[in-house]
């Protein structure tokens, strides 16, 4: 049981946190694709900005989480996810409309997106800083431990306060995303548009207003993604942007263009880089006894190492494609 517990711990919760975190991720760019056909690489940073806004608001009003218990930031992050979707809009507005407007291919816009990286890169290391800072400013991260009832159990089941936070909001962002696509006119516009653009330029759907809310719906959600990564580790500059090859791989396997494809993928991810990691020699150690006496189990015992953790994404990327090349959900449309 303390092996499975340990199991519980470094594979269930860690895979779950992970691939919440990707799933957000992938949603944004997989709605950008669906909507103006390119992949936006400057989506990593835009989290990265979400999470440094909610960093100087919390930093601004340290105390205001605590009358009501939960942890400044959170309050935060509404506000945040404002600043951020105007970002987000901004910087289409001042970059890629006018690409749009000169019938630029995607390529030009791909290449438009990794000088927007560089950009917001660099001026969130100019008023961040280089190193690390957490989001607990004037509160203190809740660890809880929870003990089985089992004989013989000492090790306890490890969440932590944001980890929860970060379930509870995954999953109230994924069932608000689907009302919106499926019960209101903006989101049934959306997928009229990711479906077929002229058709629906033609019926008289406002294409401008159509990107500007798939751009308010992608900022928001990639500020939503970057706090609470900031909260369960660290703020860095540079933390999303090591997010982002994951994330798109995580869009492509569930379907590229496809939001409940990019959740799905997500997880694939997620958890397929928590087991590659995982140490299975700790799921084995009961069974040593029963095993032949030539046959001596290595103490790591993982499938790779953490250092090559970036490689599987990519691995299940491929073994996908070839058995499915539309991802897990039939890409290119809502």
């Amino acid at each position: 049981m303390n092996e499975l517990v340990f199991f519980i711990n470094n594979v269930v919760i860690a895979g779950s946190v992970t691939g919440s975190i990707y799933a957000i991720g992938a949603i944004g760019v997989t709605l950008i694709f669906s909507i103006m056909r390119f992949a936006h690489f400057a989506h990593a940073d835009i989290m990265t900005f979400g999470a440094f806004m909610v960093l100087l608001l919390t930093t601004a009003f340290p105390a205001v989480g605590a009358s009501i218990g939960v942890p400044t930031a959170l309050i935060m992050l509404p506000l945040a996810m404002l600043l951020t979707a105007a970002l987000a809009v901004g910087i289409d507005k001042a970059f890629y409309k006018p690409l749009r407007a000169h019938g630029v291919k995607p390529i030009v816009m791909v290449i438009g997106s990794l000088g927007v990286t560089l950009m917001l890169q660099g001026l969130i290391r100019l008023f961040s800083g280089t190193g690390g800072q957490s989001l607990y400013v004037d509160d203190r991260k809740e660890i809880f431990r929870i003990a089985l009832p089992f004989e013989g159990v000492r090790a306890p089941i490890v969440i932590t306060e944001p980890q929860i936070y970060l379930f509870v909001i995954t999953l109230m962002a994924v069932v608000a995303l689907h009302l919106f696509l499926n019960r209101s006119r903006l989101g049934k516009a959306m997928r009229a548009m990711s479906d077929n653009p002229e058709l629906a330029q033609a019926s008289g759907i406002n294409t401008n207003t159509i990107v500007a809310v798939t751009w308010v719906i992608a900022g928001a959600l990639a500020a939503i993604a970057g706090t609470l990564l900031s909260l369960d580790v660290t703020f860095k500059p540079d933390l999303s942007f090591f997010l982002l090859l994951p994330i798109f791989a995580a869009a492509i396997v569930g379907g590229v263009g496809h939001p409940y494809g990019a959740i799905a993928g997500g997880f694939v991810v997620g958890f397929a880089e928590t087991l590659a990691v995982f140490n299975w020699n700790v799921l084995l150690r009961p069974f040593r006894d029963s095993l032949p006496t030539w046959l001596e189990l290595p103490s790591n015992l993982a499938f790779v190492g953490t250092e090559y953790k970036i490689v599987v994404p990519f691995f299940i990327l491929v073994a996908i494609l070839v058995w499915r090349p539309t991802g897990l959900f039939k890409g290119k449309v809502i």
